[in-house]
């Protein structure tokens, strides 16, 4: 088992994935409470 050093650990890739993650539920929570407020006139 090799040695761990701390702070060693390249985290470029898991940092992209995390911004994606919540750009997506951004996106997804906007569009979301957007369909809430369409129903909520369209049915008032």
């Amino acid at each position: 088992m090799s040695e761990y050093k701390h702070g060693s650990m390249d985290t470029k890739v898991q940092e992209k994935t995390f911004d994606g993650f919540l750009r997506l539920v951004s996106w997804g929570a906007g569009i979301s409470i957007g369909v809430l407020i369409f129903l909520a006139l369209a049915n008032g």
